[in-house]
C-alpha cells in the first residue's frame, strides 16, 4: 500500500518514542522520574469540574464552527486585561493550541513554501508543516550563545521568495528563551518589510520568572495583519486534556479562510468550551502561586545541573523547560542505557533527546530537553539520577 510522501517525511515523537523502554522497566518494579513530557501536576482550577458536574442541558448539541460565544468573550476579556483590543470575529476556537497551529499553517502555505522556525524548537512543528506540504527553514543557534535567535541578519539572509512566515514560542519550547521587547519589535518589523506572516504561540506567557508584567507581539499594532497568534488553556491552567486552544489574528482575510478548516471539522466539545471559559474566571493569585512554585523548580534544577562535570545550560527565563548539552556522543543512546541497564535504589530518569528538536540533520545529538514539571524533591532526586548515570556511562 502507497502512503502519503507528506506523511512519511514526519517522525515520531522523540518526547514518546522510548515508551516501550518505559514499559518494561516499570514492569520490573522500578521507578522513573519523567523530565521527558510537559504535563504539569499543579492542580486544575476546580471551577473547571464544578461546571461539567453542573452541566444540565438535555441535549448534548454541535457548538458552533468558530467557537462558543462565553468562551470566545472570556478570552476577548483575558486580552483587554493585558491591554490588547480584539474583536470577538478576531477569535476562533480549536480542538488545542495543536489544531490551532495545524488550521494556521494549513491556511498558509502551499507545496514547497518555506516558514523559519529557530531551532531547536517544539517537535510537531515539524510535522503540522510537513503535513501541508511545507518545509521549516532553520534559524539556526547554539548551547554556547544561549539558543537566542533574534538577530536580523541571521534570519534575513534566510528569507527566500518561497518564505511565507517566521514561527517561533515565546516563552519558548523548549529553551526557555524568552524574547526581549527589542527583539519582538524587530520580528515584528522584519515581517512587515518582507510581507510574511508571523506565527507567534504564545501558550507559555504567564511563565516568566523576571517578574515583568505579561506582553504579547499582539502589543505592537502595526502588524495586525501579519500576526497570527495562538494561545491555549492547556498550560496555563494546568488543563491539558481540556484540549481547548484558540488562533487570534486581526487579518479578517485570513480568519475568513481558517473559518472552512473550522466548519469542516465541525466544532470543538461543547463541555470543553463551557468548562474552560470559567478557567478565565480564577483569581490573579492563581497565576502569582504557579510561578512562583515553577520558579522554584527552575532554580531547583538549573542549580543541580550546574554541579555535574560537563554539562552545559542557560538559566531558563520562561516556560518550564530547559535544553542542556551533555557530555555523550548520544543522547538516545544514553537514554536507553538508563533504562535497561542503570538503576540506583531502583530509580532512574527520562529526558527528551534533543535530535528531535532539530530540523538540521545530525544538531543535538548530544543535547536534551528538560520539562521541570515535578515537585523540587523529586528534581533534585532525578538530576542526581542523571549525574550519576553520566559518571557511570562515561566511566
Amino acid at each position: 500500500m502507497k502512503f502519503s510522501s507528506k506523511i512519511e517525511r514526519c517522525a515520531l515523537s522523540p518526547i514518546r518514542k522510548f515508551y516501550p523502554y518505559q514499559v518494561e522497566y516499570v514492569k520490573q518494579g522500578k521507578k522513573i522520574y519523567h523530565l521527558n513530557i510537559g504535563q504539569p501536576d499543579i492542580k486544575t482550577p476546580p471551577i473547571y469540574f464544578e461546571t461539567l458536574r453542573n452541566f444540565e442541558q438535555p441535549v448534548l448539541e454541535y457548538a458552533p464552527s468558530p467557537g462558543i460565544p462565553v468562551l470566545i468573550e472570556a478570552v476577548q476579556k483575558y486580552f483587554e486585561e493585558i491591554g490588547i483590543r480584539y474583536d470577538t470575529s478576531d477569535i476562533m476556537v480549536t480542538t488545542g493550541g495543536s489544531e490551532a497551529l495545524i488550521f494556521a499553517l494549513a491556511t498558509i502555505l502551499d507545496e514547497g513554501d518555506e516558514i523559519l522556525v529557530p531551532e531547536p524548537f517544539y517537535p510537531n512543528y515539524n510535522t503540522f508543516v510537513n503535513t501541508t506540504g511545507g518545509k521549516i527553514v532553520p534559524i539556526p543557534t547554539t548551547p554556547e550563545e544561549g539558543y537566542r535567535f533574534a538577530d536580523k541578519a541571521r534570519i534575513e539572509k534566510l528569507i527566500t521568495p518561497k518564505t511565507r512566515a517566521i514561527m517561533f514560542t515565546n516563552p519558548g519550547n523548549p529553551t526557555g528563551v524568552v524574547l526581549t521587547h527589542d527583539e519582538c519589535k524587530m520580528l515584528a518589523d522584519l515581517a512587515v518589510e518582507h510581507n510574511l506572516f508571523l506565527i507567534a504561540d504564545e501558550v507559555y506567557r504567564e511563565f516568566i520568572y523576571s517578574g515583568a508584567a505579561l506582553s504579547s507581539m499582539a502589543s505592537f499594532d502595526h502588524i495586525d495583519q501579519n500576526l497570527i497568534l495562538i494561545d491555549s488553556v492547556s498550560k496555563r491552567f494546568s488543563a491539558c486534556g481540556a484540549r481547548i486552544g484558540v488562533v487570534v489574528s486581526k487579518n479578517k482575510e485570513f480568519m475568513n479562510q481558517l473559518l472552512k478548516l473550522c466548519q469542516a471539522r465541525l466544532s470543538v466539545a461543547t463541555l470543553d468550551q463551557l468548562a474552560s471559559a470559567q478557567l478565565y474566571t480564577v483569581e490573579k493569585s492563581y497565576f502569582d502561586e504557579v510561578r512562583t512554585e515553577y520558579k522554584k523548580r527552575r532554580d531547583t534544577v538549573y542549580s543541580a545541573l550546574q554541579k555535574l562535570p560537563g554539562v552545559l545550560c542557560t538559566e531558563p527565563q520562561g516556560a518550564f523547560y530547559l535544553m542542556a548539552k551533555l557530555p555523550v556522543k548520544s543522547a538516545d543512546d544514553f537514554q536507553v542505557w538508563l533504562l535497561t541497564q542503570f538503576h540506583d535504589n531502583n530509580e532512574t530518569v527520562m529526558y527528551a533527546p534533543g535530535g528531535g528538536f532539530y530540523a538540521t540533520p545530525g544538531k543535538g545529538l548530544d543535547e536534551i530537553r528538560i520539562a521541570y514539571v515535578l515537585n523540587s524533591r523529586d528534581l533534585e532526586r532525578a538530576i542526581e539520577l542523571l549525574g550519576m548515570g553520566l559518571e557511570r556511562y562515561n566511566g
